[in-house]
């Protein structure tokens, strides 16, 4: 998705969907896909980005003297920031093309979105290749930073690019004389393109983007979207529990009984930290080997056989005291 086809292909390929009462049953080839690709989980963090996005979209739309007001979702791993950032990027292209189809005869379909990882060990010139190779903008050897930035400015104004998403940004160390270079692109091409930039990454706050000078321009421009582990409880509600009642209400197994994992809740939040990354994961892998297996549901003795990421295993594994 790190080229414009492939963004193109993922926002308009319709999200694959849960079986619905009166279906003809799919077969076990089927389901297998479905729960290997699976739905897309409404969280709160999914929630609070989209209306964000959409707020500062509308804010930023006029702006022309200084960079537009930016968002940072930041949050520990598997926790469902880069699920977030796709969803709600699809939801602005789809919504954009909605209401600027293109011309009757024209080959080129709007371009809205652009989307792009922080590659390991960025310098400022290998970020903004990243940015090119996205629209296929032609990079030489020969070129310099400074021509490859301006052919990407111009050619994302042409384009019309409205939402910029820069993931793994926590790959970033403005203390590097590289890190700080390529920080300070990332403000210059903010000020140049008239879109609303995005950035996603592990801990943010906890790295050093948010420190010295730099770190004090980025946190005065961008809004903060935590998604942190879902809490068992936050006030009168359960969002922990709510979003296992929609995972397993989007399942598609035979002889699975509804409410059972939801009665497992307090077992599945100790497992996974409350990591939606780490809970679709748990499940959707259950689903598997119940079909695999014949049972057609899942039980705790089932989720109790299904080994998790390493970082959910290791923070659930009991703690012992030694002697």
């Amino acid at each position: 998705m790190t080229t414009w086809q492939g963004w193109h292909r993922f926002a308009t390929t319709d999200p694959v969907a849960p079986p619905r009462p009166g279906d003809p049953p799919r077969s076990t080839e089927e389901r297998l896909a479905y729960h290997s690709s699976f739905v897309t989980i409404r969280t709160p963090a999914i929630h609070a980005l989209a209306t964000q996005v959409r707020t500062l979209m509308i804010l930023g739309r006029h702006q022309q003297t200084t960079a537009r007001p930016s968002l940072i979702v930041t949050g520990p791993a598997a926790a469902g920031k880069t699920t977030a950032l796709l969803n709600v990027g699809r939801t602005c292209h789809l919504a954009h093309t909605r209401k600027n189809p293109p011309p009757p005869g024209s080959a080129h379909a709007a371009v809205p979105v652009a989307y792009v990882l922080v590659p390991p060990g960025a310098t400022a010139k290998t970020l903004i290749t990243e940015f090119a190779r996205y629209l296929g903008i032609p990079v030489t050897a020969r070129m310099t930073q400074t021509q490859i930035t301006e052919a990407v400015c111009h050619t994302y104004t042409q384009a019309g690019i409205q939402l910029v998403m820069i993931d793994e940004i926590h790959r970033l160390n403005p203390r590097t004389t590289t890190g700080a270079q390529t920080a300070d692109l990332l403000k210059d091409l903010s000020e140049r393109l008239p879109a609303t930039f995005v950035y996603a990454g592990i801990n943010v706050t906890d790295t050093p983007l948010f420190t010295g000078v730099r770190g004090a321009q980025l946190a005065g421009r961008a809004t903060l979207v935590d998604c942190g582990p879902l809490p068992a409880r936050h006030g009168k509600r359960e969002p922990f529990r709510e979003c296992i009642t929609d995972i397993e209400n989007a399942l598609d197994l035979q002889q699975h009984k509804p409410g059972t994992l939801p009665r497992h809740a307090p077992y599945l939040h100790q497992r996974t930290a409350g990591r939606i990354g780490s809970l679709t994961r748990l499940i959707r892998q259950a689903a598997i080997t119940a079909i695999h297996d014949g049972t057609e549901r899942i039980t705790k003795t089932t989720l109790d056989t299904i080994r998790l990421d390493h970082l959910a295993e290791t923070q659930h594994r009991p703690h012992t005291r030694t002697r």
